[in-house]
C-alpha cells in the first residue's frame, strides 16, 4: 500500500490528508506545529522528514512561492510530488521545470470542491503532467475523489483548466450581483427577479455548446443574433444602470470588446466571433 505525505494542514490540506489516512499511511507536515493531531497520520518534525516518509507527497499550502520555500530539493529527488497550491500555468510550468532539475517527478493539480467535499464524487480534480506518473499514483489518488480529470502532459494545462472556468464564474457572479443592485434600484425585490434569472439562464448549457462547436470551426454565424445586435442591446441596459447613478463598468468591458469585433468588420457575426479575436 503506497504511503502518503501531506505538507499544510489548512482547511484544504486537513482534508486531504484525512482522505489519504482513511485509506494509506499518511505523515502530515504544517509550518505551524500542532495542527493534524485529530488525524489518523503520523507527524512529521520537519518537511524534509516528512517527504522522506513516503514516495508520493502532496503539497497544499497558500501558493507556489510558500510551497517552494518548504520544499526541500534533496529529499524529494525520485519521488513524485503532487502540487495542489493553485495558482498560474506560468508558476506551475516553473515548478515542473525545478523539479526536473532535481529529479522529481512532478503533477500539477487543481481542487475544484470545498474541503467538505473531498473524498466524495462532488470533488472535482484536474491534474496535469506525464501520464506514466500519473498513472503510477492514480488509484492512490482517488481518495480524494474519484472525479478526477486527466488533462494532459503540459504541466500548465490544469491551471489553466481552473482559470479559465474561473474566469466564466465570477465574471458571471459579477453580473448576478448588479442584476441584482438594479433591480433593488427599480424597487424589485431580489426574490422577484431571482426565479427569472435561473429561468433565462436555463440555456446556457446549450449555449456553452453551440459556441464550442463554432470556435473550433473558425465559424460565427449571425443568424441566431449579430455583435451588432448585442450592441445595441448593451447600450440600452448601460443607458438604463447609469440613469439609476450604477456603475456599468463590467458591462463597458463587455460592450468594447463587442465594439472592437464591430470596427473589425464583424458586426454581422455571431457573439462567438469575440473568442477568436487577436
Amino acid at each position: 500500500m503506497t504511503t502518503v505525505t501531506v505538507l499544510g494542514l489548512g482547511p484544504m490540506g486537513h482534508a486531504l490528508a484525512a482522505a489519504f489516512a482513511a485509506h494509506h499511511p499518511t505523515t502530515v507536515w504544517n509550518r505551524t506545529p500542532g495542527k493534524g493531531t485529530d488525524l489518523d497520520a503520523a507527524p512529521a518534525g520537519t518537511a524534509a522528514e516528512a517527504i522522506a516518509a513516503s514516495p508520493l507527497v502532496i503539497v497544499c499550502l497558500p501558493d507556489y512561492p510558500v510551497a517552494q520555500s518548504v520544499l526541500d530539493a534533496d529529499a524529494l529527488k525520485g519521488r513524485t510530488l503532487v502540487n495542489f497550491c493553485g495558482g498560474s500555468p506560468e508558476q506551475a510550468r516553473a515548478m515542473a521545470a525545478w523539479a526536473e532539475r532535481h529529479g522529481i517527478e512532478y503533477i500539477d493539480g487543481v481542487i475544484v470542491s470545498t474541503p467538505e467535499a473531498i473524498g466524495s464524487p462532488e470533488a472535482a480534480l484536474y491534474y496535469s503532467g506525464p501520464r506514466d506518473i500519473y498513472e503510477t499514483h492514480r488509484t492512490t489518488l482517488f481518495a480524494l475523489g474519484e472525479n478526477a480529470n486527466y488533462l494532459g502532459r503540459e504541466p500548465g494545462r490544469a491551471a489553466a483548466f481552473d482559470l479559465a472556468l474561473q474566469d466564466m464564474l465570477w465574471t458571471s457572479m459579477s453580473g448576478v450581483t448588479h442584476m441584482f443592485a438594479f433591480a433593488a434600484a427599480e424597487d424589485i425585490a431580489a426574490a422577484d427577479i431571482a426565479g427569472h434569472a435561473k429561468a433565462m439562464l436555463g440555456f446556457f448549457p446549450d449555449m456553452i455548446d453551440m459556441l464550442a462547436e463554432q470556435v473550433a470551426a473558425g465559424r460565427f454565424p449571425g443568424d441566431g443574433g449579430t455583435i451588432t445586435a448585442a450592441a445595441a442591446i448593451m447600450d440600452r441596459i448601460s443607458s438604463a444602470v447609469r440613469a439609476q447613478g450604477l456603475d456599468d463598468g463590467a458591462l463597458g468591458a463587455a460592450r468594447a470588446a463587442v465594439q472592437r469585433a464591430i470596427d473589425a468588420g464583424y458586426g454581422a457575426d455571431g457573439f462567438g466571433r469575440l473568442a477568436a479575436l487577436d
